[in-house]
C-alpha cells in the first residue's frame, strides 16, 4: 500500500527560519525528490547535491565519484533506483539534504507524518512555507546575512553594487505558495536538469 508523507525542509543555519512543508508520495525516488526540493525552495539546481544518512551519502554517484574518492570514511551510494521510504521509514525520522557544496546550503528533512493510502496523489504538493530561498552564490550562510545586512542600508558602500548583482527584485520575507504548486505539476517538478 502506497503512502503519502508529509515532510518539513528546514534550511539550516539561517535565522529568521526559511522552511517549506510539502506532501509527497513514500515511493517518490530520490531523484525526483532531489528536483520537489530545489523547486520547492527555490534554488536553481545549478549545484551538486546529496542527502546524507548518517556516514552514508546518496547522490547521482557520478556526479560526487571525484570529490569522495579521497574521503573513505564516507560511503558513497549511488540513489538510482532509491525512494524516499529507502531514508525515511518512521514518523520523525530525519536525513540531510546538502546543496551547492561551495556555498554549504544544508537542510533537515523531516518526516513529519505518514498517512497509508491506497491512491498516489498526482503531483507533490506544498501546503506551507516561509521566507524566500537565499539567492545562489550569494556565499553560504554568512554571506547571506551579510547580503540582507547591506540591503537593509541604502547608504552602505555595496548597497549599489548588491542591487545591480541581485537585479530587480529580491524581497526575503516573501514565499509564493501558488507559484511554487503550479511549478511542481510542470514536467521535472518545474526544476531545470542541471545536476
Amino acid at each position: 500500500m502506497n503512502s503519502i508523507y508529509q515532510i518539513k525542509i528546514i534550511l539550516d543555519d539561517v535565522k529568521p527560519p526559511i522552511w517549506r512543508r510539502i506532501i509527497v508520495n513514500s515511493d517518490t525516488s530520490l531523484e525526483d525528490f532531489h528536483k520537489i526540493i530545489q523547486t520547492t525552495m527555490g534554488w536553481t539546481n545549478n549545484h551538486l547535491h546529496q542527502f546524507v544518512k548518517e556516514n552514508y551519502f546518496y547522490s547521482n554517484y557520478d556526479d560526487l565519484d571525484d570529490i569522495f574518492e579521497s574521503m573513505s570514511k564516507n560511503v558513497q551510494i549511488d540513489y538510482t533506483d532509491m525512494v524516499i521510504s529507502d531514508l525515511l521509514k518512521k514518523e520523525n525520522a530525519k536525513i540531510k539534504y546538502d546543496y551547492d557544496f561551495g556555498d554549504g546550503w544544508q537542510h533537515t528533512i523531516l518526516l513529519e507524518t505518514i498517512k497509508k493510502n491506497s491512491i498516489k496523489i498526482a503531483y507533490p504538493k506544498c501546503v506551507k512555507g516561509k521566507r524566500a530561498c537565499p539567492i545562489e552564490d550569494c556565499g553560504g550562510v554568512y554571506g547571506y546575512e551579510n547580503l540582507i545586512e547591506i540591503m537593509n542600508n541604502p547608504k552602505h558602500p555595496e548597497y549599489k553594487g548588491m542591487l545591480e548583482w541581485i537585479g530587480d527584485y529580491f524581497e526575503p520575507e516573501e514565499f509564493d505558495i501558488d507559484i511554487v504548486n503550479e511549478l511542481l505539476e510542470d514536467d521535472d517538478f518545474g526544476c531545470d536538469d542541471m545536476f
